[in-house]
């Protein structure tokens, strides 16, 4: 019953509307086809071109628009049409062919007309007027069969120079592979693959075809000629926006493509000095012996002698990179290795910096770390060098990235269970809670940066520095892992919470992942690495130890045990000047 009045409204409405509507709703294709039916009928536009106004009225039954009424399309008509001399105006396909139309208008015929060019390709002009058929059907114009000579009504030259290529031969021959004009060119959206556009002649048109092993190998084409084109200086050119770079086109022709063994053929024997003279004005026969497709990965079995010097080359180069590159790699790393022992031996170095608990623990968390951004950047990037280095293999790649994760997380249990338990793990979460001092601190920093004050603010055992790194490592751990757990259970995360939070959880995991790596890189290596004052390396990760001088300038508050040097009270070293840290420096140990 409700449908029922539902449609009882609707007609109802009709009905009060259609009285309403121009008598021109009342007009029937018979009335247009009484002047329309004349084969003899047609008009000029305004580009001087005849337009044939004959409809074929056995055509337009069998086209795609069969179904529609003169004026669902013509609707501008009036019922005085053509006493009233009027002209039709064009038709108005967007109005259900929105998507098409819209993409026609950015192509270059679209762009022609809105640029006022009457004479430019419209979608009667491809489609035809009245008698549109699907471009699946053998009678189409815009079938593949068809399209070159649809086309070539205004292409004419170009039409001729396909038809004589390995593309058009291809076709005619029956490859249905084989490309036609909109396979370059687009459908709608019709491209030039000139001027500014020419890179994307190989990037979009050539490579399309040729980078296809279905089709490589379907046809037995050289698998290795869009490769070996983007290598070269050519390919490298087009690729960072060159406009002068030779592309596919330029020596092969854009229409009529050639075997190199035609005659005809602009990279034939005959033609290719001519060719490469495009470009390289002077060029003669031995200019024109050297290759575009060099392929430095091929055997030194290829057929001709330069191919076969260039392997030998590239081997015995590869061989002498190795050997040469490789000794000094060794020589540098025996001797770094060699001055860190020294330096390790040195008794300048006396204050215990971290115990030995706490430099295992670092140690794991830098080792798990750096294998959790290695994995999990290869998972993200899975064409960058860091995937190569792991193998093609993704389930390796994840399992080792959830295994460090877990890891980690199994890490950061200790590390609470260390702070709960032990005395120097109780000392150490209190020496790195937070307190007023450290605004202050901040604050003193800054204007000694810039030079506003003399003398930098003395820090007690961890600076403000220190702190916000430590608390960053817990508060990245948390999110990390918990966003790190929700999408590896994902299935039953969304038992309970909807799937947009699993993918909110992986982009959270992905930028903290680029957060907490620029800050390691930025932040933690300079004041571990490449400060001046610890310079290649701060080692009190490695054996836990400072020297006397770096403890007075970086913390001097701290409150050393009893048997530590007095670094303090040593003369050597200068007291603080400022008012403010000589009353922190006597309320040292309260404050540290």
């Amino acid at each position: 019953m409700r449908r029922l009045r539902e449609w009882l409204v609707v007609w109802g409405a009709g009905l009060l509307i259609v009285p309403a509507l121009p008598t021109l709703a009342g007009l029937k294709n018979s009335d247009c086809l009484e002047c329309h039916a004349d084969k003899t009928l047609y008009k000029t536009n305004s580009a001087g071109k005849g337009i044939l106004l004959f409809v074929d009225a056995a055509k337009l039954a069998t086209s795609a628009h069969r179904t529609n009424s003169c004026i669902s399309c013509h609707a501008d008509l009036s019922e005085k049409h053509p006493a009233d001399n009027v002209l039709t105006k064009p038709v108005a396909c967007a109005i259900c062919h929105e998507r098409q139309t819209a993409s026609y208008g950015t192509s270059v015929h679209g762009l022609a007309l809105k640029a006022g060019r009457a004479s430019a390709a419209t979608c009667q002009d491809c489609h035809d007027s009245h008698k549109i058929i699907a471009a699946t059907s053998p009678v189409s114009p815009l079938h593949v069969s068809h399209q070159a000579e649809t086309c070539g009504q205004c292409h004419e030259s170009e039409a001729k120079d396909w038809a004589v290529s390995v593309h058009g031969k291809a076709l005619t021959a029956g490859v249905r592979d084989a490309p036609t004009c909109t396979d370059c060119h687009s459908e709608h959206k019709i491209q030039s693959l000139s001027g500014d556009a020419t890179g994307k002649v190989s990037v979009d048109a050539c490579s399309r075809c040729h980078a296809s092993e279905r089709l490589n190998t379907k046809y037995n084409l050289p698998a290795d000629r869009v490769r070996t084109f983007f290598e070269s200086y050519h390919g490298l050119a087009s690729q960072y926006g060159s406009t002068l770079a030779a592309n596919c086109g330029s020596c092969h022709g854009y229409h009529k493509v050639l075997r190199s063994s035609d005659p005809n053929s602009t990279i034939s024997k005959a033609h290719l000095v001519a060719t490469c003279g495009k470009c390289h004005p002077g060029a003669n026969e031995k200019f024109a012996l050297g290759k575009i497709h060099v392929d430095n990965a091929a055997t030194r079995s290829a057929p001709d002698i330069g191919s076969t010097i260039n392997w030998w080359v590239r081997k015995i180069y590869l061989a002498l990179i190795v050997a040469v590159v490789g000794g000094m790699v060794a020589h540098n790393f025996l001797l770094f290795v060699k001055k860190i022992a020294a330096h390790l031996r040195s008794t300048n170095r006396p204050v215990v910096r971290m115990n030995s608990s706490q430099r295992r623990q670092h140690a794991a968390l830098a080792l798990l770390f750096v294998a959790l951004a290695v994995t999990g950047f290869a998972l993200k990037c899975p064409d960058s060098w860091l995937a190569k280095l792991l193998g093609a293999s993704e389930p390796f790649r994840s399992w080792s990235h959830r295994l460090a994760g877990g890891l980690l997380l199994l890490l950061g249990l200790y590390h609470l269970v260390y702070l709960a338990v032990s005395k120097d793990g109780r000392k150490l979460v209190f020496d790195f809670l937070p307190v007023k001092k450290d605004l202050a601190d901040v604050v003193g920093t800054v204007r000694w940066l810039v030079g506003l004050r003399k003398e930098k603010p003395q820090i007690g055992r961890f600076g403000y520095a220190e702190k916000m790194e430590y608390w960053a490592v817990i508060w990245g751990t948390i999110i990390m892992g918990v966003t790190g757990l929700m999408v590896w259970f994902k299935m039953e995360v969304t038992q309970w919470l909807p799937r947009w939070a699993v993918d909110m959880a992986l982009t959270i995991h992905y930028y903290e992942a680029i957060l907490a790596c620029l800050a390691i890189i930025v932040w933690h290596f300079y004041h571990v690495i490449f400060d001046p004052d610890v310079y290649p390396g701060n080692l009190a990760c490695w054996d836990g130890k400072v020297s006397e001088q770096w403890q007075h300038e970086e913390h001097p508050l701290e409150v050393l045990p009893a048997n530590a040097p007095s670094v303090l009270d040593s003369s050597r070293f200068m007291a603080p000047t400022d008012a403010s840290d000589k009353n922190v420096h006597d309320t040292g140990q309260r404050l540290c």
